[in-house]
């Protein structure tokens, strides 16, 4: 039956035409059974009624008011608006529609209505732009789906069409999951809840239906990650480690201690490198806090066995910076270290890459070029990717197949929740460094409004003037580019005029190659003392002359982003400071950096940010090649992910082939979701 769904274009469905079905493709949908698995990105509770006077800024909620005015005006020819101010009792709101002069005969004064909105603030009141009303408490009091949709298509629209794809007689679909998964986790049936995920019958049957809908979600992607790091574990060509003296030598001779953290990491890495099979480990820890010598003891232990390593980074800056420190750090061992990058010259590029096929080079350090197509190991038997959620699961990949079956190391410093760790990297072991290095200062972190800049740009002279330097970090802005770059300049033209004593530099993301590496080339050398920029620095160098970072519009990002941009200073014994500027009404925006303000623990930070953005901001899942998540929120969905994991390995040990007549459709799906395993 399920097969029909597929069958039945969006078009059949009536209302659906030429333009509104090329409006439902760009969205990816083409069928019913497309439509039905569009869940809703998002739900309006409109069955509680809030009073005017407890409102808070930015959340939809619905009042109930009586009208006590309403005013109609035409500004000129295309534009005029309808105010309507009402009160529940508690305090006066306005409401306002802008073009829509039909509605001054459905509003009347001293007469009661249900409004839902988001909510506004003025100096004076509380306002709704454009909110839906009623005066049919049924029909209005309802939980009401949201979804992610075009300009060309209105959210009542696509609610009319689901609603209709769902009275078609054919819409059935196989459920995935056996009976006895069902009855132990006390799960709804599917096609029920598909149903209910949409319209709920009541409050309680769309929790029934999404807990059902996220244990299969979340079911299926534990089945597939445990058959993907079973597969890792089953290959049977491993590279043999038997030597271990250049790793116990460097370590003997640091100058100075490693955190007990870096310890226990290195002892896992050392542990999985001479294991029976191939090392597949993410190793995660704040910044600064010393995955790169995990990195390099690795490193060192593949080469004096005989094999290549190869260490992947996002930018030509940061490899320049990796290779330097490296070379200086092992210049008493016999090692050949390479750096390769984009933009060498064709016959130094062509030298080196003979001489890393014939096996001369022991160790390459650069950018994505180490994955083009001529760069070819002789016996490459490590591959490293840092800050791993700047590549996506292929470029991991395409660095793997430049050698038989190598050892695997992938390192981010993005503290990442477990809940949400197990998701991404389900398919890899983990390690985390939760220690910072010995002598280093937490930052202070102060937030701060447009009454304090006086006070603060004399704080930016202060510091310069010691010999530090500062960033100033403007805010992306996703919709515009062109906003983007513009807000960027104004900024550094303003601090041009302001700190006129000192080099001030611009850096953003539009900025050709070659611009941004001289220009973050002069602020480590310190011929910028001020540097002015976008995001792009949220991943760099280490520079330790760096001791204050200044964020505006600290309320445009997340507390995850604010506190790897926060990362960029405090990498000395230096005393740094972070200061944010928050220029947000906000309650939620002010909670948010209020919890950077008051900890500097990243993986606290991390989960702070799953709570009030969600997974989708905090880290989008699509680039690493699993298959997207499209109900499920990782932080909240915790007990039912943990009930999940118990199904999937009990599933595991109970019927691994899945020869089970009754996991005939799991069998499909896990089939048609991954190429290297395959289920006999």
């Amino acid at each position: 039956m399920e097969s029909n769904l597929n069958s039945i274009n969006i078009n059949d469905i009536k209302g659906v035409g030429p333009a509104k079905e090329t409006a439902f493709n760009k969205m990816g949908i083409y069928t019913v059974k497309d439509l039905l698995l569009y869940y809703p990105r998002d739900y309006h509770d409109r069955t509680i009624i809030k009073k005017i006077a407890t409102l808070d800024v930015d959340d939809f909620v619905v009042v109930e008011g009586l009208i006590i005015k309403v005013t109609h005006r035409r500004i000129r020819r295309n534009l005029s608006y309808i105010k309507i101010q009402i009160t529940d009792g508690t305090t006066i709101m306005n409401c306002t529609w802008f073009n829509q002069d039909f509605l001054k005969s459905k509003l009347h004064v001293n007469k009661k209505y249900l409004f839902f909105g988001k909510v506004t603030k003025n100096k004076f009141a509380y306002e709704f732009n454009s909110p839906e009303f009623s005066s049919d408490k049924e029909s209005f009091m309802k939980i009401v789906p949201i979804y992610k949709k075009n300009s060309l298509l209105t959210q009542n629209f696509i609610r009319k069409i689901v609603n209709q794809a769902l009275l078609i007689k054919e819409n059935q679909f196989n459920d995935v999951l056996p009976i006895s998964i069902k009855e132990k986790y006390k799960l709804l049936e599917y096609n029920e809840s598909i149903k209910n995920i949409h319209y709920p019958e009541s409050t309680s049957l769309f929790f029934e239906a999404r807990k059902r809908l996220v244990f299969e979600e979340l079911f299926l992607l534990q089945l597939l990650l445990l058959f993907i790091k079973q597969g890792h574990k089953e290959k049977s060509q491993k590279l043999p480690y038997l030597k271990d003296e250049y790793s116990s030598k460097l370590l003997s001779k640091l100058p100075f201690t490693l955190t007990n953290s870096q310890q226990k990491v290195i002892s896992e890495v050392t542990k999985d490198l001479f294991s029976n099979h191939a090392m597949n480990r993410l190793v995660q820890g704040d910044v600064g806090s010393g995955k790169t010598m995990i990195a390099i003891v690795a490193m060192l232990l593949t080469i004096e066995n005989g094999y290549q390593t190869a260490f992947m980074v996002p930018t030509e800056i940061l490899s320049k910076q990796h290779y330097l420190n490296i070379t200086k750090m092992l210049e008493s061992f016999n090692i050949s270290i390479a750096l390769l990058h984009g933009k060498m010259k064709a016959n130094e590029k062509s030298e080196l890459l003979e001489a890393i096929n014939s096996g001369q080079i022991d160790m390459v350090i650069g950018t994505h070029a180490i994955i083009q197509e001529t760069v070819k190991f002789l016996n490459l038997g490590l591959v490293i990717t840092d800050e791993q959620h700047r590549f996506g699961v292929e470029q991991r990949a395409l660095l793997s197949k430049k050698g038989e079956n190598p050892n695997v190391l992938v390192m981010t410093a993005t503290p990442i929740p477990r809940t949400l760790a197990l998701i991404l990297y389900g398919d890899l072991d983990i390690s985390i460094i939760d220690e910072m290095p010995p002598g280093r200062l937490a930052i202070e972190t102060f937030m701060v409004d447009e009454s304090k800049r006086l006070r603060i740009n004399e704080f930016i002279n202060q510091r310069v003037k010691n010999g530090e330097q500062v960033f100033i970090v403007c805010p992306s802005i996703e919709e515009s580019e062109k906003l983007d770059i513009a807000n960027v300049t104004e900024v550094y033209e303003k601090s041009c005029k302001i700190f006129n004593d000192f080099v001030v530099g611009m850096i953003h993301g539009k900025m050709k190659n070659s611009e941004k590496d001289k220009i973050m080339k002069e602020f480590i050398e310190n011929k910028i003392q001020i540097l002015v920029s976008t995001t792009v620095i949220e991943v760099g160098v280490d520079i330790k002359n760096a001791t204050l970072m200044v964020v505006e519009n600290a309320d445009r990002f997340g507390i995850a982003q604010l506190h790897q941009l926060r990362g960029r200073v405090g990498r000395s014994n230096l005393q740094s400071y972070c200061v944010l500027y928050n220029q947000s009404q906000s309650k939620k925006a002010m909670k948010r950096i209020k919890e950077l303000a008051n900890s500097n623990d990243g993986f606290y930070l991390s989960e702070q940010d799953l709570i009030q953005r969600g997974p989708g901001e905090f880290f989008g899942t699509k680039q690493h090649g699993i298959p997207e998540l499209t109900i499920s929120n990782l932080y909240l969905d915790g007990h039912i992910l943990k009930q999940a994991q118990e199904a999937a390995i009990s599933l595991i040990n109970e019927d691994f082939a899945l020869s089970n007549v009754e996991h005939k459709f799991i069998k499909e799906i896990l089939n048609k979701n991954i190429e290297s395993i395959v289920l006999e």
